[in-house]
Order: structure tokens, then C-alpha cells, then sequence
């Protein structure tokens, strides 16, 4: 029991003396709302209004192909027989057409939002390392993982604003 007690103390002593040195060894710790500093770039706003602008321009090209389709339909009432059964061929080669268009039209605007999404969080992640450096930042942790984190700790703001100067002096912008 005594041996027990003595480890006990020292262990205790040791940490209360150790915790410090280790501690301020360690540098600062902050954290980062990812969502937040994501949705509130202007590069994610800009782009997403570009991307909005392209997939409602592929919206009027299907809504013309759907006229195309209802108005030979409306033609198909009115023929013969032997015109009827081309006139039924055609309006399925472009309802084929449409289908494949949608597809396509779905892929092309998620693989240009995917390719967004990954080069944008490249250059959050840039700032982000680069903002640690500067302010001699040990830690950075995306606020998904924490549990709890005193708002001083909070560094959201300073990154999204760094990140929305930075893009304001692009050429072009």
C-alpha cells in the first residue's frame, strides 16, 4: 500500500510540474468551421451562381426537346397508319435522346461541382496551414470533431475573411 501511495505521489508531482512545460511546448489550438468558411466564401457563392446560370440554361434545352416531343405527339393523332409507326419511331429515338441528355447533364454539373468542391477546399486548406504558421498554431481542427471549443478558439471569422480579401484581388474579380 505504502508503494502504492509513493507512485502516486511522485506521478502527481511529476505532472503537476510537466504539465505546464508541456503545455506551452505545445503552441496554440483553434478551431474552424469548415461549412461555415466554405458556404461563406465568395469563390463558393460566385461559383455556385455559375453553376446555377449553366444547369438552368441545360433546364431550357431539355424544356425545348420536351416541346419537340409533345408537339410530335400531337402530329402522331392526325397521320395514316405507315406515317404513324415512323412518326412513334422518331418521337422514341428522342425520348432516348432526352434520357441521355438528362444523364449526361446530371454528371457533367456534379463532376464540375465535385471538381469545385476539392479545389476549393485545397485553398481553404492552404490558408488555413499558412494562417497556423503565421500565428504560431500548433493545432487547427475542423469543428466537426470537437466537442467543445471556447469561441476565442474560434478562428471561422479571420479565415473567412483572409480567404474573401484574397479573392477580391484576383484579376478579374
Amino acid at each position: 500500500m505504502r508503494k502504492i501511495l509513493t507512485v502516486i505521489l511522485i506521478g502527481t508531482f511529476l505532472f503537476s510540474i510537466l504539465a505546464p512545460a508541456f503545455s506551452e511546448s505545445q503552441g496554440k489550438i483553434g478551431y474552424i468551421d469548415l461549412s461555415r468558411s466554405f458556404d461563406e466564401y465568395q469563390k463558393t457563392k460566385d461559383f455556385d451562381k455559375e453553376l446555377e446560370a449553366k444547369g438552368d440554361m441545360k433546364q431550357k434545352d431539355r424544356e425545348n426537346v420536351v416541346q419537340e416531343i409533345r408537339k410530335m405527339r400531337e402530329e402522331l393523332e392526325l397521320m395514316n397508319k405507315n406515317s404513324r409507326e415512323k412518326k412513334e419511331a422518331d418521337i422514341e429515338a428522342k425520348i432516348k435522346s432526352l434520357q441521355d441528355f438528362d444523364q449526361e447533364a446530371k454528371t457533367d454539373l456534379t463532376k464540375e461541382r465535385d471538381n469545385m468542391v476539392k479545389d476549393i477546399l485545397k485553398e481553404m486548406s492552404g490558408v488555413i496551414k499558412e494562417y497556423g504558421e503565421k500565428n504560431g498554431y500548433s493545432i487547427i481542427v475542423n469543428d466537426r470533431v470537437l466537442l467543445y471549443g471556447d469561441s476565442g478558439m474560434d478562428l471561422t471569422n479571420e479565415i473567412v475573411k483572409i480567404l474573401n480579401d484574397k479573392y477580391k484581388v484576383l484579376p478579374g474579380k
